[in-house]
C-alpha cells in the first residue's frame, strides 16, 4: 500500500488525539484499528510496515493509515514519541489520493502546531479539536513533494562519513545504520544501490585502500598501519593485503606508487 484515498470536504470525527509513547514496553508493536484512520507525525527513527509495504520513519515524516490495516512498528530507541489522531473520515465528496507516508518538510511546524492545539483542546473544546485536526489533514493533503534528489541519499553520505572517520575502530552494520538514522536492511539497500556492493565489502575495500596509501607513502610500521585501518591482527592484515592488494604488506610497500591503480568502490 503506497497511497490512500481520503475525502476532506467535510470534517472528520475525531475519536482521540494525543502523544503516543512507544518503546519502553518493547521495541516492536503490531496492531490495527478496525474502524479508525490513524494520522501520525513522527519525532523518531523506526521501521514501519503498513499491510505488506515497508517504510522508514524519520523525524518530520507523517503517515495516514486507513482502518482495518495491520501496522508493524520496530523502534530504534527505548522511548519514541509521535503525535497522533484517530479518526472517522467522511466517505463522500472529492476523492484525494495521498501517500501513506511522506515528509512534512517545510510544512512540519504548522502541522505540528495544529495537532498540538487539538491535543490541548481535547478536554474542553471538542469543536476546536475537530477544526484543528481537519486543518492538519488539509495541510497533509497539500504538502509539497520534496525536490528530486540529485546526489547520494543523505543516510548513505552519513554512513560513509562515519566509516571513513572510524576505519581504525570496530565497525558493525547495525551500528553504522543507527548512526545514519536508518534500519539495518535499508542501509544494505542503500549501499547496494550506490556502490553495487555490500556494506562489509565497502568497509574492507576502504580499509585496504588506506593501508595501501600508508604503506606506499609513509614510513609507519606495518603494525601501526594495520592498527590504523582496523585490522590489528598482523596475520589477518597480511592475508587481507594479499587478497585485496595483490601482495604482502612488504611487497606493496616495495612497489610504492607503481602498484595496481586504486579500484573504485563502485566496481
Amino acid at each position: 500500500m503506497r497511497t490512500v484515498t481520503v475525502h476532506l470536504d467535510a470534517p472528520p470525527r475525531v475519536v482521540n488525539v494525543g502523544v503516543g509513547v512507544h518503546g519502553p514496553a518493547g521495541h516492536t508493536d503490531v496492531f490495527r484499528l478496525p474502524d479508525l484512520w490513524q494520522l501520525h507525525v513522527y519525532g523518531y527513527v523506526a521501521d514501519l510496515t503498513v499491510g505488506d509495504t515497508a517504510y522508514t520513519i524519520r523525524p518530520g515524516r507523517v503517515s495516514l493509515v486507513p482502518p482495518a490495516t495491520t501496522v508493524r512498528y520496530h523502534y530504534h530507541q527505548d522511548r519514541s514519541e509521535h503525535l497522533y489522531a484517530h479518526l472517522l473520515m467522511p466517505s463522500t465528496g472529492t476523492a484525494r489520493s495521498l501517500p501513506v507516508l511522506q515528509d512534512a518538510g517545510a510544512g512540519l511546524p504548522a502541522l505540528h502546531a495544529a495537532l498540538l492545539q487539538a491535543i490541548a483542546a481535547a478536554p474542553t473544546e471538542p469543536g476546536r479539536v475537530t477544526a484543528e485536526t481537519w486543518a492538519a489533514l488539509w495541510r497533509v493533503a497539500h504538502l509539497t513533494p520534496p525536490a528530486p534528489r540529485t546526489g547520494p541519499h543523505p543516510a548513505f553520505t552519513a554512513a560513509v562519513t562515519h566509516i571513513e572517520s572510524h576505519l581504525a575502530d570496530p565497525l558493525t552494520v547495525p551500528g553504522i545504520a543507527r548512526t545514519a538514522g536508518v534500519s539495518h536492511n535499508h542501509l544494505i539497500r542503500l549501499f547496494r544501490a550506490e556502490t553495487g556492493d555490500t556494506v562489509v565489502s565497502y568497509i574492507r575495500h576502504r580499509r585496504l585502500e588506506r593501508a595501501r596509501h600508508l604503506l606506499c607513502e609513509s614510513t609507519l610500521s606495518i603494525a601501526a598501519i594495520a592498527a590504523a585501518v582496523g585490522i590489528p591482527d598482523l596475520q589477518a592484515f597480511n592475508k587481507a593485503c594479499r587478497r585485496e592488494l595483490g601482495g604482502s604488506p612488504r611487497a606493496v610497500r616495495g612497489r610504492g606508487g607503481s602498484g595496481p591503480a586504486e579500484e573504485s568502490p563502485r566496481a
